[in-house]
């Protein structure tokens, strides 16, 4: 039997979410399956960290499965939805790939604000300071230690709009014609 309610949210969800990745620089989002569809694949290009060969490096390509199974609109279990899937090496206290931990999320929650937790996750704008509700107690302890050090990337995920001239001489700068 169709969920007509869960029909509509995911389609729903995919105008929204191919609609964010459309006015962004950073991030582009791969819808797999049947329209609506329930899974997705989001790439971001954007600075995190990463634990290698005993340093922590700053790593600019990053990939996420994001999935709404069927009893998503009742079920609250946010660890079930977004998977890391590179780089599993990632560098943040709520982060153990391929484990991303983006907080209590209700269920129903959008395709939009999921992509904007993990966004804010991977370029340390967000991130826990609490060790026993950390995946990673190193960067946390890190997140602690070295609050100068972040967000890593504050470029925004949607780009910035253009906003219109206004005043008396505006028809004329927007066409290009000295004042």
């Amino acid at each position: 039997m169709i969920d007509r309610v869960f029909q509509a949210f995911l389609a729903e969800q995919q105008a929204a979410g191919l609609a964010l990745a459309g006015s962004s620089d950073l991030l582009t989002l791969l819808p797999l399956g049947p329209a609506p569809a329930q899974r997705y694949l989001a790439f971001f290009e954007c600075r995190g960290l990463v634990h290698e060969d005993g340093e922590i490096r700053v790593a600019d390509h990053w990939r996420v499965a994001i999935t709404f199974p069927d009893d998503y609109l009742r079920r609250p279990d946010s660890a079930a939805w977004v998977t890391l899937l590179a780089p599993l090496n990632a560098f943040h206290a709520n982060i153990a790939g391929p484990l991303i931990c983006i907080g209590r999320m209700p269920p129903g929650t959008g395709l939009v604000d999921l992509l904007w937790q993990v966004f804010d996750l991977i370029t340390w704008n967000r991130v826990t300071m609490s060790e026993p509700d950390a995946l990673n107690k190193a960067a946390c302890q890190f997140a602690r230690n070295h609050p100068d050090r972040y967000p890593i990337d504050k470029r925004p995920l949607r780009r910035p709009q253009r906003l219109p001239a206004i005043g008396p001489d505006s028809e004329q700068r927007e066409s290009g014609e000295a004042t």
